[in-house]
């Protein structure tokens, strides 16, 4: 490291978007202890899991799971936040590569073509700047080496924030908001989409209702976190 990027260290110093310590020189992004302790689901493994519960009887899903287990003030509501609302972009595509490589190996996923990230209505992205899970997509893209998809699904009706709904008012609030655009690309694929957290599954359900209209697709479903009630 030269003198100058010492010196910009000192400025801007490189801290853990988990513990907010001080990363070393051949950390990013999350320092090495936090990594390890990272609460892992190993859902990617098994074909009846918790997230998988979700769907049934809701949508037909292919295979679904979450990276991490999501707590209230753990350290997985931290990174999530700091990816949201810290515009801490290289925290999703880290995640999302870290997954990746466990889903490659994964019987259930190997085979995924086509990775969709749950779109954001366009005014939304351009408050935010950025949808935070087409970050985690691109870092799965990278991993999975499959392609990402941001064109195909489209969210036309901005909608109120899913905060403090009740499962049925989330449904109700995204039920009939997103649309597909050129969707004859993606006949006969196996689409993985891809959200930040899940909780009542409301808008992936709505996301993946409407890509299973599409001709012969598998939709398959995996998100960085799961809040579990």
């Amino acid at each position: 490291m030269s003198l100058f990027d010492d010196f910009i260290s000192l400025l801007f110093p490189r801290i853990c978007a988990s513990c907010s310590k001080l990363l070393f020189k051949n950390e990013e992004v999350i320092c090495t202890k936090c990594l390890y302790k990272l609460p892992r689901t190993n859902f990617h493994k098994f074909v009846q899991n918790p997230v998988m519960e979700v769907f049934w009887g809701r949508v037909k899903i292919h295979s679904a799971a979450t990276f991490l287990h999501f707590t209230k003030t753990g350290r997985v509501q931290k990174l999530v936040h700091q990816l949201k609302y810290k515009n801490k972009t290289e925290v999703g595509v880290l995640l999302g590569e870290l997954y990746g490589r466990d889903l490659k190996k994964a019987d259930l996923f190997k085979n995924v073509n086509v990775i969709i990230p749950v779109p954001l209505h366009w005014k939304k992205q351009m408050q935010r700047g950025f949808n935070q899970s087409e970050m985690f997509g691109r870092g799965l893209s990278k991993a999975m080496k499959a392609r990402l998809d941001t064109k195909t699904l489209l969210r036309s009706v901005a909608t109120e924030t899913q905060t403090k709904k009740s499962r049925i008012e989330r449904w109700e609030n995204v039920s009939e908001v997103f649309d597909l655009k050129d969707e004859k690309q993606l006949e006969g694929k196996h689409i993985l989409l891809v959200d930040d957290v899940i909780t009542t599954g409301a808008t992936m359900e709505a996301c993946a209702s409407k890509l299973l209209e599409i001709k012969d697709v598998r939709v398959s479903l995996a998100t960085i976190a799961f809040a579990s009630k």
